[in-house]
């Protein structure tokens, strides 16, 4: 479509709401009116031609047949689209018949509204049309509205026309339509100032995303095809893919069927986009509206083709009920089977942080893929998407096992980065993912990143946060880097910068690492003191409140009703100081037990200070000694502990008395006695020899055979190291990678640490950052020097400017 014509229709719509809303509406609500009225008129330029047979067709059932219902499928044979309207109205005949009673024009556009088909009727009423038409008469501007809409100047049927004047206008295709739709949601959310996930996609991306989804097996699409979005917006997605593979891959002599599927949660962009589908002869039954996320609209559906652009950086915790009970994952679209450290498999969760539900979107579409067994070529994937994708959350994490999931079932093919400010609402930096379950033999087990996001050209004006664009050379250059399957090196221009496009492809293994947590010994010195002592009165979450309320009631919280009676000012006091409690920490604040047991403990533990004076530096004989003690005291403070607590109280004051101390003697945790067939499940378990045994926390007794101490671990010591799966690919030993890792990276300087190996995670995390980063070399010292000494002298010449004397001469003197 020539593009100034394309901008002709879409300032001459621009105008409208200019001309004939500015005192009906606040700016913001413009686009809610212009769209649907848009979207009407398209509507009604097409069923214009057919109008005076439809009628006759109408009346014949009515009069000839005398049915009391119409039949849509000869009405839809008459209009050659999946939609109709029967009343006697259209737009141009609702202006030229219009009075200045106000009344009766809406009362004929109501009649209008309501001759239309049901899928129609949908539409309107999910752009709430009629409210709107009703706001407009009674403002007096619905007329105006209408006059722009059908002027002669402006065409937006489909066929060529000429205007008053003898100029000829061009017909508005269907895909031109398409662009007009676009370019005015693009100039409304610019005045909204509407968010990054609001945006539609640019024209020139969505063609990059159906060359790498399409051009691979160009030879091999089947007459049949089918293709979704599950964030469909205003069809933008489907209309491109469509309108690339009729062109580019025509079939000749037979008809190539595409059906297109979708769903949108907007009921502005759903309307839209289903308009668009019936305007194309679509079935519009395809496009549903509501949240992708809630509800499994094409649970019994597969596709050939998943294209989509979804909401990143956006919340979906309206959608968590549906999707989680508490922390189970109910639908089975976001659980996964994954191998845990051992090879043991289960089902994990594969849901992101609630705060950013993109990778939803992408699950759902490989949810939607045809197995290989049901269609040769199986599915292909291609989807937009942030940085966070790439490595946003740990080992474990939903994001992770998405990630995981992914990459082990060998379902990424490409991932390719996009310039920033390429969309139209954002200026960060995007990627777009691409998958497939069927692979060809040379990309089986391999992925290849592509960095894009030096290839673009300026443009002339920008576009909301859109200044650069795709050119098509650009768009050929990337699609063939990705057909190559090779890498290429990044180029340097005279300056020595980075330029053009630069490609990597990695094993699939090259991406996942292990977390596994190294432990180091705790060391302990005690001590029965005051200041360790008095704490314990208070529980520690809620130490500042009960701090202040012993400060201020004293002994008197212990007697019985106190608290209660004290309430109001207790949380007064809260509130006035900022302290938010929520009503498990009130209970907890308000209740007899907390302030007794901590009473208790303060009391066991200064009548245990009375007995032991001196610091230990030996916690494991600071217990020994502590605990004959603690079963000795006056039995009617222990009575006040029941029998099952008592060990927990002794717990609580060792180590409230208790502090971490590097020249201490390790914390023993336990002395384990094995018998042989024990001890050979423990080394088969951590994949070592007995020798190796202190490695992952076990430490020989000297003197004594399968006898062997652990240590407490100190949590504050404690690092989580990932180690690469791929750590022992060139390395000469039997190792395991995380065991080779150990030995090389954290032995040689923490000596006393261990591998805390059941703590081990597998994650994968892509960065695209560290794989394509290419250093700089600084410039050297004559360079700078130079640099400066040329500075220094231009500066000397400004200031005899400014001063106005002449530099020679003083120099001379």
């Amino acid at each position: 479509m020539d593009h100034s014509v394309h901008n002709k229709k879409v300032s001459f719509i621009w105008s409208i709401a200019d001309d004939c809303l500015r005192d009906v509406y606040v700016r913001g609500k413009y686009r809610d009116v212009i769209l649907p009225m848009v979207v009407l008129r398209r509507l009604d330029t097409l069923l214009e031609p057919t109008k005076e047979a439809v009628l006759a067709e109408v009346k014949f059932q009515q009069v000839e047949m005398k049915s009391t219902e119409l039949d849509d499928e000869p009405i839809i044979q008459e209009t050659g689209y999946p939609f109709y309207n029967v009343s006697k109205w259209t737009l141009t005949s609702l202006k030229e018949t219009a009075t200045n009673n106000r009344q009766i024009l809406l009362a004929n556009f109501e009649d209008y509204l309501n001759g239309f088909s049901a899928n129609v009727k949908e539409i309107i009423e999910r752009f709430e049309l009629k409210n709107k038409i009703q706001h407009m008469a009674n403002k007096d501007v619905l007329l105006d509205v209408l006059e722009k809409l059908v002027s002669p100047y402006i065409n937006l049927t489909p066929d060529d026309k000429e205007d008053p004047d003898g100029n000829k206008m061009p017909g508005l295709s269907n895909l031109g339509m398409g662009y007009v739709f676009e370019e005015l949601i693009r100039k409304f959310n610019e005045e909204n100032n509407e968010e990054a996930g609001e945006h539609f996609t640019p024209r020139e991306v969505i063609e990059l995303m159906t060359h790498l989804v399409f051009d691979p097996i160009q030879s091999d699409l089947p007459l049949t095809i089918t293709c979704y979005d599950p964030a469909c917006g205003s069809g933008g997605m489907l209309t491109e893919a469509e309108n690339f593979i009729l062109e580019k891959y025509p079939t000749e002599g037979v008809n190539r069927d595409i059906y297109l599927f979708g769903k949108e949660v907007n009921d502005e962009t759903y309307a839209i986009c289903k308009s668009d589908m019936m305007i194309k002869g679509k079935n519009p039954e395809n496009i549903k509206v509501g949240s992708t996320l809630e509800i499994d609209e094409f649970a019994d559906k597969r596709f050939d083709f998943c294209l989509s652009n979804p909401p990143y950086g956006k919340s979906w915790s309206t959608d968590q009920k549906y999707i989680k009970d508490g922390s189970d994952v109910i639908d089975t679209r976001f659980i996964v089977e994954l191998k845990d450290y051992w090879g043991t498999s289960s089902s994990v969760d594969a849901t992101p942080r609630s705060s950013d539900g993109q990778l939803l979107f992408l699950m759902e579409m490989i949810s939607k893929m045809k197995s290989t067994t049901d269609s040769p070529l199986g599915s292909r994937i291609a989807s937009v998407h942030n940085g966070s994708s790439l490595f946003t959350g740990d080992a474990g994490s939903g994001e992770s096992n998405i990630r995981r999931y992914i990459i082990e079932n060998d379902m990424l093919d490409a991932i390719v980065q996009l310039p920033n400010n390429l969309f139209y609402n954002t200026g960060i930096t995007t990627y777009i993912w691409l998958l497939s379950n069927n692979k060809p033999a040379e990309r089986q087990g391999k992925v290849q990143l592509i960095d894009a996001s030096l290839l673009y050209r300026k443009l002339r004006k920008n576009l909301g946060n859109k200044n650069c664009e795709f050119a098509p050379e650009h768009i050929e250059e990337i699609t063939q880097t990705y057909l190559d399957a090779a890498n290429v090196e990044r180029q340097l221009n005279d300056n020595n910068d980075p330029t053009g496009i630069a490609a990597k492809v990695f094993d699939n293994a090259d991406f996942g690492y292990y977390k596994v947590n190294i432990e180091r010994p705790d060391r302990r010195s005690a001590q029965f003191k005051r200041e360790l002592i008095e704490p314990m009165r208070y529980e520690k979450s809620l130490r500042e409140v009960m701090e202040h309320i012993y400060d201020v009631h004293g002994d008197s919280v212990y007697e019985k009703g106190y608290l209660k009676a004290n309430e109001k000012a207790i949380l007064s006091w809260c509130e006035d100081n900022d302290i938010s409690l929520n009503a498990k920490a009130k209970s907890k604040l308000f209740a007899q037990d907390t302030w007794e047991n901590g009473r208790l403990l303060v009391e066991l533990a200064k009548q245990l200070a009375e007995v032991f004076t001196d610091e230990y530096n030996d916690f494991n004989q600071f217990k020994v000694d502590v605990e004959i003690e603690f079963k000795k005291l006056a039995p009617l403070v222990l009575e006040a502990i029941p029998q099952g607590k008592r060990k927990g109280f002794f717990t609580t004051i060792v180590n409230a008395v208790s502090w971490y101390d590097e020249n201490a003697e390790k914390v023993i945790k336990k002395v384990v006695k094995f018998k042989q067939e024990k001890l050979d499940e423990l080394l088969h378990h951590l994949g070592c020899d007995e020798s190796e045994l202190a490695d992952f926390g076990y430490y020989a007794v000297e003197g004594k055979k399968l006898e062997f101490i652990t240590y407490e671990s100190n949590s504050d010591l404690r690092d989580a190291e990932s180690v690469s799966l791929t750590y022992n690919q060139d390395k000469d030993t039997d190792n395991s990678e995380i065991h080779q890792y150990f030995l090389d990276e954290v032995k040689p300087h923490v000596d006393e640490a261990w591998i805390n190996l059941d703590s081990t995670k597998i994650g994968y995390e892509i960065s695209f950052n560290k794989y394509f980063y290419q250093h700089k070399a600084l410039r050297s010292m004559d360079e700078v020097a130079a640099d400066i000494i040329a500075l220094e002298q231009k500066a000397e010449g400004l200031i005899a400017d400014i001063l106005g004397v002449d530099l020679a001469e003083v120099q001379g003197e």
